[in-house]
């Protein structure tokens, strides 16, 4: 295992192309620095990359589609950068890839579908981008996700019900998107849920009691919607729960006695 660790200095300007020539790099470490330019081309070569972490610098312009030769790689992070474009397609070639996050960037355009490739990801997260369009039904097939969050973006249509079959999550956030229709029943089989973020969209419909079934879940986050119709009173059951808010919503009628 070669290693190169730079994160957390005062570097500046891009990375430069030469380092391509580091063949044998199974760790490369840039966060944190001052680096700018795009991410270069040739960083392609570097085939031995089991971990990438250029986070927390000001890299702009696309991810170069030879990012999709590193399929040894299984942590990706470009968080906090300016990076825009579109999330390409070629990352569907990381098979290996157990962490990916490319939130508070700039992309655009749709999630991908063929990141339901990426089955061993165990996190995703794609928060504070402009990214757009519904969000990927077969995105329900990666089964090892712990944590997903597609929260600040511009996501629209539905919620998909295929969610229901990502068992293992811990965290789920959905907020701040344009999201519409009803809350599909089946979140009430994610049963390992801790945090449940759906705030700041546009769901109506009612609440349904299948989420009663989420006895580990700590936070419930329904507020700014057009959710109607009356609270659940097997919310009540949810007895983890630290904090619960349907705040500016159209729910009508008493408030369950199971949950005063």
């Amino acid at each position: 295992m070669v290693d190169l660790d730079l994160s957390n200095n005062r570097l500046v300007g891009p990375i430069p192309s030469s380092v391509n020539n580091l063949t044998n790099l199974s760790s490369l470490f840039l966060q944190s620095n001052q680096l700018n330019g795009s991410i270069p081309e040739d960083i392609g070569g570097l085939t031995n990359l089991v971990e990438l972490d250029l986070s927390s610098n000001r890299l702009s312009g696309h991810i170069p589609s030879s990012l999709g030769q590193l399929t040894k790689l299984e942590s990706l992070y470009l968080y906090h950068n300016q990076i825009n474009g579109f999330i390409p397609h070629e990352i569907e070639r990381l098979k290996d890839l157990k962490y990916l996050d490319l939130s508070n960037n700039w992309f655009i355009g749709p999630i991908p579908s063929s990141v339901s490739n990426l089955t061993n990801l165990s996190s995703l997260f794609l928060q504070s981008n402009q990214l757009n369009g519904s969000i990927p039904e077969n995105i329900g097939g990666l089964t090892n996700l712990v944590e997903l969050d597609l929260s600040s973006n511009r996501l629209s249509g539905h919620i998909p019900s295929s969610l229901g079959q990502l068992t293992n999550l811990v965290e789920l956030d959905l907020s701040s998107n344009r999201l519409s229709s009803h809350i599909p029943s089946s979140l009430g089989q994610l049963t390992n849920l801790i945090e449940l973020e759906l705030s700041s969209n546009r769901l109506s419909g009612h609440i349904p009691s299948s989420l009663g079934q989420l006895t580990k879940l700590e936070y419930l986050n329904l507020s700014h919607n057009q959710i109607s119709s009356v609270i659940p009173p097997n919310l009540g059951s949810l007895f983890n729960l630290w904090c619960l808010s349907m705040a500016s919503n159209l729910l009508e009628g008493p408030i369950p006695h199971e949950i005063r």
